[in-house]
């Protein structure tokens, strides 16, 4: 899994999944460019990559708006010479039945959950199709492969991940660019820590392996596919639920 020296960029890195995809591309050598909305959650996450002696990025950026996206690919790409694995983590959620939910929670979704994953597609893929190589990975859900009752924003922008990432995939592999999702279920993070006793138990439920997943269970699947063992995959959805599609 020979990853050092590589370059990355990693959104949402500000804290729990991104978090931690970006220690473990650090701990193989990675450099990083941090990118997250929020300065002060990327302060924390620079200080853990410094910690491991690679080198660092923050970059606050909007990944909704394009522009953002062209500017933090053109830095990255300038300073370091190219872009080698790009991971489309950022995302949020605006939960509601579908009955009442408001414009503004639509639109919120779709535009960071899957434009967001456009525009940094289309922006690192520039310099990925002129070196020929590249790596890019998106974060999608299980939601969008199920569904997921009072999610039907949330859902729809991670099955359209899954649909871009196939798209993608096809166009650029004649490059040899890979472009794959990752379809996590039910998480370890600040967002589910939140959840009520008895929601969380539910959850629990369903899951064969019953318990939920951790960070790292996605960030090593991020290094499968950004690793040379991953050198004929392309346009494929690996699904890290603990059982829960089967």
């Amino acid at each position: 899994m020979n990853l050092k020296g590589k370059s990355a960029i990693v959104t949402g890195a500000g804290r729990g999944i991104g978090r931690e995809i970006c220690a473990a591309l650090a701990d193989h050598g990675v450099k990083v460019a941090a990118v997250d909305i929020k300065d002060s959650l990327l302060a924390e996450t620079a200080a853990l990559l410094q910690s491991k002696g690679v080198e660092v990025k923050s970059l606050v950026a909007n990944v909704a708006r394009g522009e953002d996206a062209d500017k933090v690919c053109d830095e990255v790409a300038g300073a370091w010479g190219r872009i080698d694995i790009l991971v489309n983590n950022a995302g949020i959620t605006r939960d509601g039945l579908v009955l009442r939910m408001k414009d503004e929670d639509w639109n919120a979704v779709i535009d960071v959950n899957l434009k967001g994953v456009f525009n940094f597609t289309r922006s690192a893929a520039r310099f990925m199709v002129r070196e020929r190589s590249g790596r890019i990975i998106n974060i999608a859900s299980v939601s969008g492969l199920m569904g997921n009752a009072g999610q039907a924003n949330y859902a729809a922008s991670k099955g359209g991940v899954i649909a871009l990432t196939k798209t993608v995939a096809k166009e650029l592999a004649s490059r040899n660019v890979t472009v794959n999702a990752i379809a996590p279920g039910f998480i370890s993070t600040d967002m589910t820590a939140a959840l009520p006793e008895e929601v969380r138990k539910r959850m629990l439920e369903v899951i064969p392996m019953r318990r939920m997943g951790e960070p790292k269970d996605v960030a090593r699947a991020v290094i499968f596919f950004a690793g040379e063992l991953a050198d004929y995959v392309t346009g494929q959805v690996l699904v890290v639920d603990g059982g829960l599609l089967m």
